[in-house]
């Protein structure tokens, strides 16, 4: 073992630490001289795995792996895009705002898809309203 902990193999090595070690890569840097940056303090760093077995995937599910907001994520996404679609047919700036403000909540809540449907079909009630129908 050398100064820094390092365990070398024998073979062809010079026996006195006088004589210059040049077989020895890894050791020198591009000059032949030992370099000098290994920490001593980083010696006992190791990095370790845990192995995954069988049991490890096919554990039982309990309740802390079910997701219980999910109802509480959707039904947001529901009363957003049932506003917007209700603006449709009655008092589209109204509803259609609704409807898109309950739809940003909506994704806050994690419920992408029924919020950007939310707030997609209200504007779209709301563009409608305002730029088609004067003109029909």
């Amino acid at each position: 073992m050398d100064e820094y902990g390092r365990t070398t193999n024998n073979v062809n090595r010079p026996t006195s630490k006088s004589e210059n070690d040049t077989q020895d890569f890894a050791a020198t840097n591009l000059n032949g001289q030992r370099d000098s940056t290994i920490q001593p303090s980083r010696l006992n760093d190791e990095e370790t795995a845990a192995e995954m077995t069988a049991d490890d995937f096919d554990r039982p599910v309990t309740m802390e792996d079910d997701d219980s907001n999910t109802h509480a994520n959707s039904t947001f996404g529901w009363i957003a895009l049932a506003l917007s679609i209700v603006s449709f047919f009655v008092w589209p700036i109204v509803l259609g705002g609704a409807g898109i403000i309950v739809g940003f909540i909506a994704k806050s809540r994690d419920a992408d898809t029924l919020g950007n449907t939310a707030i997609i079909a209200g504007a779209v009630s709301i563009i409608i309203t305002l730029f088609i129908l004067p003109f029909v």
